[in-house]
């Protein structure tokens, strides 16, 4: 995976950038992700309500969503590997081993749909993020395939999940947005 040149179009603004409620937020996250205030919050934090929005939308994603925890950190990974993120991928690693995402799935990510070892949802769900990301759409094949695993309001969740972090790899490539560092071990 490459990594965006050294400097950051903008950088991770500090408390007086974000706002403190902003501050406090991004500096929770990093507790949960295991690293200090995650760059792209920090980043994100300097148009104040526009992240607050985001947040509010993307947690209605993850983790707030109704497709299963670990389908969505696979489908997540797979999204940030085809778009070669290491910023994406590199941070749903982390949250991905809680939500039963171990080391093997994270290498069978990177091989794909027809890697042995799926679950035929998982793997319909992984053939779906390669089609969207391909063809920003999904041929009648494909969706016949998902809704024989995936309800209805399930299959709007993961198109929307599919495109909401190919928007994201978008604007972390974009802003050149730094990879977090781990929070330090006491």
């Amino acid at each position: 995976m490459s990594a965006p040149p050294d400097a950051p179009r903008v950088a991770p603004g500090g408390i007086r950038d974000v706002g403190l409620v902003n501050w406090l937020i991004c500096a929770a996250s990093g507790r949960v992700a295991g690293t200090g205030p995650p760059n792209l919050f920090l980043t994100l934090a300097r148009q104040r309500g526009l992240f607050r929005g985001w947040l509010w939308f993307g947690g209605r994603l993850m983790p707030g969503g109704k497709l299963a925890r670990r389908e969505t950190e696979l489908v997540i990974l797979r999204v940030a590997h085809l778009r070669d993120c290491r910023y994406e991928f590199d941070h749903h690693v982390r949250l991905g081993r809680r939500a039963g995402v171990r080391p093997a799935d994270v290498e069978r990510v990177k091989e794909g749909p027809d890697a042995d070892g799926w679950s035929p949802r998982e793997q319909v769900m992984l053939a779906a993020a390669d089609e969207l990301h391909r063809r920003q759409d999904l041929t009648d094949a494909t969706w016949a395939r998902l809704r024989t695993r995936l309800t209805q309001p399930e299959c709007v969740e993961l198109c929307m999940l599919a495109g909401h972090y190919e928007m994201l790899a978008t604007v972390i490539d974009a802003l050149r947005v730094r990879p977090d560092s781990p929070r330090p071990r006491r």
